[in-house]
């Protein structure tokens, strides 16, 4: 999953940005309001699964971010993580857009799963927690696979790849797409990266799940309820 992190404290943005990527998210980070809004209108980097967002920003208030970011038109599920705890500013955010609200200092944990929650409840198809392709399911709760009931070792970004692919099973997924899920902005991209995480999957899981779409991108095809 990729997560825009809104967050002008560098350290708890660090820390958050940490964990998070622990649990197998790329996250990508700004730390102010006017930074944020570039971030969300940009053709080039709009496709986050999840936004968390702060209220007390430099530049352009949480508040106003949320505001003209709806107006533009953008979907995604926005999570408030701010120090302020009062019903008003719950009422507020939630009323300008948001999603979820959370009050400083957060439990990580908490936090992940409200993030898989908003993402769940964002997909146009519903997709349980748990997803099962044939012999083959992926917890992202567990961040675990297994086939045949056997569990399958893979690296967090095979893990991040796989869940797309799953999710938008009977879907073709382009190679663009692909890469924005897996790496935040800065990181460095070897330029057959994505083929060598397709092919360790498919050693892994067998050659036959996910197919190329040859100058498009990769896809799984649906599972039928035959099988």
């Amino acid at each position: 999953m990729r997560i825009l992190l809104i967050e002008d404290n560098i350290d708890l943005a660090g820390a958050i940005k940490m964990g998070l990527k622990t649990f197998g998210h790329t996250v990508d980070l700004v730390h102010s309001g006017n930074e944020a809004l570039d971030a969300l209108t940009s053709k080039i980097d709009s496709e986050f699964d999840v936004i968390l967002l702060d209220l007390g920003l430099p530049g352009l208030d949480g508040i106003d971010v949320l505001k003209a970011a709806r107006k533009h038109g953008v979907p995604t599920p926005v999570m408030i993580l701010t120090a302020r705890d009062a019903i008003e500013d719950r009422v507020l955010g939630l009323n300008a857009g948001a999603d979820d609200y959370m009050t400083k200092p957060v439990d990580l944990k908490e936090l992940e799963a409200r993030v898989r929650a908003l993402k769940r409840r964002s997909t146009t198809e519903a997709i349980s927690t748990v997803i099962t392709h044939g012999d083959i399911v992926l917890d992202p709760a567990s961040h675990s696979v297994t086939k045949d009931g056997h569990v399958v070792s893979i690296s967090r970004r095979e893990f991040s790849l796989l869940q797309k692919l799953l999710e938008n099973s009977g879907r073709v997924i382009s190679r663009e797409q692909l890469n924005q899920s897996l790496y935040g902005w800065g990181e460095s991209i070897d330029s057959n990266a994505l083929e060598v995480h397709v092919h360790n999957i498919r050693k892994r899981l067998g050659n036959k799940l996910i197919r190329t779409i040859r100058g498009v991108g990769y896809m799984i095809e649906k599972v039928s309820d035959s099988q």
